[in-house]
């Protein structure tokens, strides 16, 4: 057999390389505007077109680099943070100047202007798909100046699978909102095929950068963290529980100012906030990590934000406690008068001429709770006028009665299936029989979230908001498909405050949006106006509607252009449907069951969840067997 195994031609290998640093236009924001930071920038402007497709560009006012580093800093390998391997482990730099220019320029048309403060003259560079096309003397502002053209021009098929420019830019704004974030020191803005999206202030402090990003609403709802230990120092902010969304966006972690993702330090916060937060809703936090460098591996991953922490059980446990205090101290979290606790209640002292008397007690010692005062038991559930079960006194005979007679009419249900408005569904392997006279009697609900009914094999247990969402979704999908979906004008209009990140998104998709009956407009301040919805939509808030289609829109990688209907079916669906903790009438099951199973997938919501379970007669027999 012949040898197989050969060295990559160089340009192949170069292109993996920059494969694993530029995995999209969001890693050359990211890359440029931590060497801008590094170099000691206090401003830093950001200035993409089509979501960086065309264009990025990423200017600062850094210490800039002499024409010999400016050459250098494209080739491989070349950085001005590492001189030994000690150097690895105690890392507080983000970028290696160097490293991710030569990947960006493999795979990319660029741009370079940058001088020193004290030179008469900067040096431009012209580098195209790894490649100098030019290098001169230029006249320039102190500092550097990239300019990334034509990103993954030689490497179609990367190019090729970038999602569409709302997801781009999506991504783009979360590692544009990390650094800002991590620096809120520093001047920073971000434009978008020129709309400004951000311009946030040079010298900010936490507090004021987080308001500038997400709202000035955001101030009060803001709590402050801070914790000091020999191991680490824990402090920023977390938002008071009152103000959790359903979204999850809003949570960053920092160690050393570098953004991380930490799925164990995650639990820690949500273990804190544990019986505070409203169901199915995310507390929002900026919480940063002072730790030693040497203590942390943050070569995890290619793109750093996998951190590995020496000590990580410890620091588990100093973040839950860090946490939990300032809840306790803005008084969050139930408290108990502990001072109360044992007290007795001692009367005031009487009058003269007044005598205390002493409680008497009656006890009938004869007294059995299980028997009336006939001598058999007295609870039998019985159907009360407002649908939920009462306890009347009836004797044992007549529980004996009921229980059989009831047990009797399933007999004869079973033999004598009732023919009036009968359906008959069949999902998967399971076949339901019901008729509108049995469905009344069978179903029931539980806790507010689940309607229970026996059907052929057991016991089947739908969950009502996930029913339901599956019925308006296919019902808002039909409506959605015609052409020219009628538009309702509101008596009031009302208008949409957004942050930044949120407002470009909202102003991508809005054609969109208009296109299936929104009438609306956007406004000044990242503020929107909705003076119509679509006709088909029964709601009196339009604005939680918006609000819940950008969170779905926000969430993974299906592009919300390609599926603009279902998306918004989806959303409209999820915002409209009967909440958990509503009671249905017995009517009202009834009439949820016969809806959803005339849907054409009656077992999942459109997003996949379950929406029904089968509890089968060989499992109850197991269990009570």
């Amino acid at each position: 057999m012949s040898d197989i195994i050969q060295l990559l031609p160089e340009s192949i290998a170069n292109q993996i390389h920059a494969g694993e640093v530029v995995q999209r236009p969001a890693s050359v924001v990211k890359e440029l505007m931590e060497n801008a930071v590094d170099a000691g920038a206090t401003q830093i402007k950001v200035n993409i077109k089509d979501a960086g497709r065309t264009l990025i560009q990423v200017s600062d006012n850094g210490s800039g680099m002499s024409e010999t580093d400016a050459r250098m800093a494209f080739e491989l390998h070349a950085t001005s943070k590492i001189h030994s391997a000690d150097d690895l482990y105690n890392i507080r730099t983000m970028g290696f100047r160097g490293e991710a220019l030569a990947a960006i320029s493999i795979v990319a048309d660029v741009e370079l202007r940058t001088r020193l403060k004290d030179d008469e003259l900067g040096t431009f560079i012209h580098i195209v798909g790894s490649k100098v096309e030019a290098q001169e003397c230029t006249q320039c502002a102190a500092g550097s100046n990239f300019m990334v053209k034509n990103l993954f021009f030689n490497t179609t098929a990367r190019r090729k699978f970038l999602k569409k420019d709302a997801t781009e830019l999506k991504h783009i704004i979360n590692d544009f909102q990390r650094i800002a974030l991590a620096n809120p020191e520093v001047g920073m803005s971000l434009m978008h095929n020129n709309d400004n999206v951000y311009e946030l202030a040079q010298g900010d402090n936490l507090r004021k950068r987080i308001m500038a990003i997400f709202g000035k609403g955001s101030n009060q709802k803001l709590i402050p963290v801070d914790t000091s230990t020999p191991l680490v120092k824990v402090h920023g902010f977390i938002g008071q529980p009152k103000y959790a969304r359903k979204r999850y966006g809003e949570q960053f972690f920092f160690v050393n100012n570098r953004y991380m993702k930490h799925q164990y330090f995650h639990r820690a916060v949500t273990t804190a906030f544990e019986k505070l937060l409203p169901p199915d809703t995310y507390p929002s936090y900026f919480l940063f990590f002072e730790v030693d460098p040497s203590k942390i591996d943050v070569n995890v991953s290619p793109n750093k934000t996998e951190v590995k922490f020496e000590n990580e059980r410890d620091l588990w446990h100093i973040l839950l406690a860090a946490v939990r205090e300032p809840l306790g101290k803005f008084n969050v979290m139930p408290s108990i008068d502990f001072d109360q606790i044992g007290s007795i209640d001692i009367p005031t002292a009487a009058k003269s001429g007044e005598h205390l008397q002493s409680p008497s007690i009656s006890v009938d010692t004869s007294y059995n709770p299980f028997n009336s005062p006939g001598g058999s038991s007295s609870y039998t559930p019985k159907e009360s006028s407002g649908g939920t079960p009462s306890y009347n006194s009836h004797s044992k005979s007549q529980q004996v009665q009921h229980w059989e007679s009831l047990y009797s009419s399933f007999e004869n249900d079973k033999e004598n299936p009732t023919t009036t408005a009968q359906q008959e569904v069949v999902s998967s392997d399971l076949e339901i029989k019901h008729s509108e006279t049995d469905v009344e009697r069978r179903c029931f609900q539980l806790k507010g979230k689940y309607i229970v009914t026996p059907v052929k094999s057991g016991l089947m247990l739908i969950n009502q908001k996930r029913a339901h969402e599956r019925i308006l979704f296919e019902k808002y999908m039909e409506m959605l498909s015609q052409s020219n979906v009628a538009s309702q004008q509101l008596l009031f209009p009302q208008e949409i405050q957004l942050d930044a990140a949120d407002a470009a998104i909202m102003s991508t998709v809005m054609d969109d949006l208009k296109a299936v009956g929104f009438n609306m407009e956007e406004k000044e301040n990242n503020s929107f106006e909705i003076s119509g919805i679509p006709a088909i939509i029964e709601s009196d808030s339009p604005v939680k509607l918006l609000e819940h289609m950008l969170f779905n829109l926000k969430q993974g990688e299906v592009d919300f252009r390609e599926q603009t209907a279902e998306r918004i079916a989806e959303s409209l669906a999820a915002a409209s449907a009967i909440p958990y903790g509503k009671m249905l009438q017995a009517e009202e099951q009834h009439q949820l069951i016969d809806q959803l199973f005339a849907c054409s997938m009656p077992n999942y919501t459109s997003s996949g969840k379950s929406v029904l379970s089968i509890m089968s007669v060989d499992k109850l027999d197991e269990l009570l067997g």
